[in-house]
């Protein structure tokens, strides 16, 4: 009775409740999510969500996520949504690569399998440690003196772990990085992000303009080789996140002495089944760990949230509350953020109720 017979796909626009969100490599106003539900014999539905940040940011778009799940639905019927590792192996052979396409359906599985069990997700991905996960908010690539006054805010509703956008030109980077210390004070945590979009030379001047600003540096250039480079001349801790897109990419990075930490993206790895094994051999490495994704609403932000909370505590950085950052949201029952830190549900499955009288009429339905 856990096999599956109809899937469903539903898009959502989800605007950003402050504009546009900026980054290194460009801009988006809002996320463009892809949600499918996958319902089984037994009367157990399985919710997932993905969203890619624009089309500039990963090689990913909302348009290929529809588009993939069209080519791929077919071929879930009859599978056993109660095996979501079975799932995934079916979806690689059916489907070569592409693992921005197979993220909601991959949680989708975990969703229906959780609740076929009747536990938590994150009690069916091991367990909880901890009851809940630190936060990080982002500070968009503006003037300094706009970037400390968004982090007063941040500080402000709870927050202790800021992100600050960087990747620009690297004097001014490391102005904006040091108004924003000077604001928070030696005990917030403070990350600045370049999301790959340095020069090895230009990343190289921002490590020497910035050697005083205590931060952990992430994700300076795009390839591995690069950051590697950029390594061996900063004393700043580094983690990688754009990078990290495999096993196979994670162990290269350890085994270069890159990075300390890792930060994985659920859908740019190809859902939940491969961001938990790619985050349990990150750990067993004595990795640090980020489980996030690229975008989406209460959903995803669910899935983070027990990702999050099923990595243990000591090799854990924070997540991101996406549903507070659109002014639509999918789902509800989420835990609402307390002290900068967000607490799964402790309901079945991603422990959310999906509100699908918000979503329309779907753009598939199979058969």
């Amino acid at each position: 009775m856990t096999e599956i017979v109809a899937v469903r796909g539903y898009r959502q626009r989800q605007p950003f409740a402050a504009g546009e969100y900026a980054t290194s490599g460009g801009s988006a106003s809002g996320f463009d999510s892809t949600i499918v539900v996958l319902d089984t014999a037994g009367g157990i539905t399985g919710w997932g969500e993905m969203a890619p940040l624009g089309s500039f940011y990963a090689p990913s778009f909302a348009a290929g996520a529809r588009a993939g799940l069209a080519e791929l639905a077919p071929s879930l019927i009859g599978q056993d949504a109660a095996q979501p590792l079975g799932v995934a192996v079916h979806m690689d052979a059916a489907l070569r690569g592409h693992p921005y396409v197979k993220s909601a359906i991959d949680m989708a599985c975990w969703d229906a399998a959780a609740r076929i069990r009747g536990v938590p997700l994150c009690t069916a991905l091991g367990g909880g440690q901890g009851e809940s996960v630190e936060l990080y908010r982002s500070i968009p690539p503006v003037a300094p003196d706009r970037a400390a006054a968004l982090a007063r805010r941040h500080l402000a509703e709870g927050y202790r772990r800021l992100q600050v956008k960087v990747g620009g030109e690297p004097a001014l980077d490391a102005e904006r990085l040091a108004a924003v210390r000077d604001v928070a004070g030696p005990d917030i945590v403070l990350f600045a992000d370049a999301n790959a979009g340095w020069s090895t030379s230009s990343a190289l001047r921002f490590v020497r303009l910035a050697a005083d600003v205590d931060h952990v540096l992430e994700q300076p250039c795009d390839t591995l080789a690069e950051c590697r480079l950029v390594r061996e001349h900063c004393t700043s801790p580094m983690v990688l996140d754009e990078s990290i897109d495999s096993m196979a990419a994670l162990l290269a990075a350890w085994r270069d002495g890159i990075a300390g930490g890792v930060t994985i993206k659920i859908a740019r790895v190809g859902g939940v089944t491969r961001a938990a094994q790619i985050r349990d051999v990150a750990v067993e490495l004595g990795m640090m760990v980020t489980v996030e994704d690229t975008g989406g609403a209460g959903i995803d932000t669910a899935a983070m949230a027990h990702l999050s909370v099923s990595t243990p505590e000591r090799y854990r950085m924070h997540t991101v509350d996406f549903n507070a950052w659109v002014t639509v949201d999918n789902a509800e029952g989420m835990p609402a953020p307390r002290n900068g830190r967000l607490a799964p549900s402790d309901g079945p499955g991603l422990g959310v109720r999906v509100l699908d009288g918000a979503l329309g009429d779907p753009f598939l339905q199979v058969p």
